[in-house]
């Protein structure tokens, strides 16, 4: 059993602070990507670019556009059977299954219809809330961003 230090993200936005708990059980290996772009700082001051209520928030894009990623490689899917429900995270990809690489979105609601196609990998904790207060739009006019995200309690 992994202690709560290395498995809880501290997501710290322009609305205020998120925790994420990791679900590695589920996806040891994109709980590993987020963890290691979050301790590079590669999600500091990124924005919120694709919210669409009572759906989703998607984070993620060094281009604040959708369309890019990490320099690392892509990772292969790890499709589980945790439900995409309110509070959970899971990685967005392109029409490949195997192309998730540093994109996720925290769901607003129910979203079943995602389940066994995209890799979840962590639950909202604390600050539910907060994600529901980030700016809506496709694309967001002046974004909400993540200030600073880091693995921690």
């Amino acid at each position: 059993m992994s202690n709560s230090k290395s498995n809880n993200l501290i997501m710290e936005t322009t609305k205020g602070k998120v925790v994420i708990e990791f679900l590695p059980d589920r996806a040891p290996n994109h709980v590993d990507r987020i963890k290691e772009l979050a301790g590079e700082g590669f999600y500091d001051g990124i924005v919120f670019h694709r919210v669409i209520d009572g759906f989703m928030a998607q984070v993620g894009c060094p281009q604040g556009t959708g369309t890019g990623g990490s320099s690392k490689p892509n990772i292969k899917a790890e499709f589980n059977d945790e439900p995409h429900v309110r509070g959970v995270c899971s990685m967005a990809r392109s029409q490949s299954p195997d192309s998730a690489n540093s994109q996720f979105f925290i769901c607003f609601d129910d979203a079943g219809f995602l389940d066994r196609q995209y890799t979840v990998w962590g639950k909202v904790t604390e600050g539910m809330d907060v994600i529901d207060q980030i700016k809506k739009g496709e694309p967001v006019v002046d974004p909400d961003s993540i200030v600073s995200m880091k693995v921690g309690d």
